[in-house]
């Protein structure tokens, strides 16, 4: 059951130390997946093929900063549509305000960031300490390749009542 995959930080972070010691290799993604579409489907699969186990963290409602009316969808919900992916492992609802904290905790051998962050002037200030984060639990810093949308975009284009 999919909702068996949504786990506080540190009941992910006890898994994850479970695993490690076995030589899994542990995959980050971190977001707020508000309105899932197919990017971040191709993302997550991506992800998931750069070692062995997929935790995605998610924004909490109270951090989501990408305007009025935001997120669509509460944080439950969003751990919820990411839980049903065949490719995610575990999900956690991350309560900081960024996902430093979550990565220290997680230690993840890769923290995966899409090809929009790649380049590093497309990085901002809070992107560049969860890179710093991850350089200090000794992970590394990996981009997908896959097509990219935007949720933000897709919900400003749909029609109003």
């Amino acid at each position: 059951m999919s909702l068996a995959k949504i786990l506080t930080l540190d009941a992910v972070a006890e898994r994850l130390a479970e695993l490690r010691a076995t030589g899994v290799r542990i995959v980050q993604c971190h977001g707020c997946f508000d309105l899932m579409h197919i990017g971040h489907i191709k993302h997550l699969q991506a992800a998931k093929r750069m070692g062995d186990t997929l935790v995605v963290t998610v924004t909490a409602d109270e951090y989501v900063a990408k305007g009025a009316g935001r997120p669509v969808f509460g944080e439950f919900l969003r751990a919820e549509a990411l839980a049903a992916l065949e490719c995610v492992d575990f999900v956690a609802i991350n309560a900081g305000p960024t996902a430093v904290e979550a990565i220290r905790l997680l230690r993840p051998h890769y923290y995966v960031k899409g090809q929009a962050y790649a380049m590093p002037s497309a990085r901002s200030e809070r992107l560049r300490a969860e890179i710093a984060a991850v350089h200090d639990v000794g992970g590394e810093i990996r981009f997908t390749n896959e097509i990219v949308f935007s949720s933000t975009a897709l919900l400003n284009a749909r029609p109003r009542d």
